[in-house]
């Protein structure tokens, strides 16, 4: 059973750009779709992006955060990253990065078996 650790959160300004990291334990990201979500106060949990290994990568990203938002691994699959560019007030919410079986990069949270205890990013304006 993987267990999964986001880090990399923290308080930035708008504008700015933050790398948020997903680790893994107890077996490869290479085995599974990850998919980062995020929680505004308030409000229900959203797919932000989503990667599976493939050969290569294959990614999907919201249409709310295509243009800036961006994931990629690493060379071995025990670490998934959420690369945010440009962020906005609205960005601001706990990231969680998720983790289920098969070849479909779904965007329902309730979709994915595996969870992070989550990431608080909070973008000043």
């Amino acid at each position: 059973q993987v267990q999964l650790v986001e880090s990399g959160g923290g308080l930035v300004q708008a504008g700015d750009s933050l790398r948020l990291s997903c680790a893994a334990s107890g077996g490869s990201l290479k085995y599974y779709i990850v998919g980062w979500f995020r929680q505004a106060p308030g409000k229900g949990r959203e797919f932000v992006a989503g990667i599976k290994w493939n050969g290569g990568d294959y990614t999907s990203i919201a249409d709310v955060v295509k243009a800036r938002f961006t994931t990629l691994t690493d060379s071995v699959g025990n670490t998934v990253y959420l690369q945010m560019n440009n962020l906005e007030p609205e960005d601001t919410a706990v990231y969680y990065c998720a983790a289920r079986s098969g070849s479909v990069i779904a965007t329902r949270s309730n979709s994915y078996n595996y969870w992070g205890q989550g990431t608080q990013v909070t973008v000043s304006s």
